[in-house]
């Protein structure tokens, strides 16, 4: 069965059999940034995005995604010029064996265009269904956090990898800053 639907800005359509998963038919087509995990929905490895939410795809049968938009980590950045949630991540060593990752970072990436400013517990909640075996969570949650910064500013990153300086922030005793007042 053929099955259109407009994946990561293009429209295509996806050669299946009925019984495929949205996984088996992004894999099938190439899209091997989508991890197959564990097959029941519980590791969230195989996160994408349709219709802007994320979807478990070995969960979600192909045929369900007709006229859908899906997006793929394949979509976020390149690697010459990674999304700011992937430099957050990248920055933060908050990956290890990477399988989890792309998973983690499309679920990360919905949870942060609907609330660009989650506490923690709203973090450790949303990614409650996505499984890290090596990391031990904390540093995934310092990436969000950081992530959530640099999405508020624009994805503005200084040279270093750490945050920019609000230009609404002055210096004290500095009279070269733009920003100083001299005294």
């Amino acid at each position: 069965m053929d099955v259109e639907l407009t994946l990561n800005g293009e429209d295509v359509t996806l050669t299946a059999a009925q019984s495929d998963t949205l996984l088996d038919a992004l894999r099938g087509a190439g899209y091997t940034g989508t991890k197959r995990g564990c097959g029941t929905g519980d590791c969230g490895f195989c996160t994408v995005a349709v219709d802007g939410e994320p979807v478990k795809s070995c969960l979600q049968p192909v045929a369900r995604v007709e006229g859908a938009t899906v997006e793929t980590i394949e979509n976020l950045g390149t690697q010459d010029e990674l999304h700011p949630v992937q430099a957050a991540f990248v920055d933060n060593a908050a990956l290890q064996c990477g399988f989890c990752i792309p998973g983690m970072i499309m679920r990360v990436t919905q949870l942060l265009e609907s609330n660009p400013e989650p506490d923690e517990r709203e973090i450790r909640e949303a990614l409650s269904g996505n499984i890290c075996r090596c990391t031990g969570y904390e540093k995934i949650v310092d990436a969000v956090q950081d992530a959530a910064m640099r999405l508020s500013n624009d994805g503005a990153v200084v040279s270093d990898g750490g945050r920019p300086v609000s230009s609404n922030r002055s210096c004290v005793g500095c009279s070269d800053c733009p920003g100083g007042d001299g005294e």
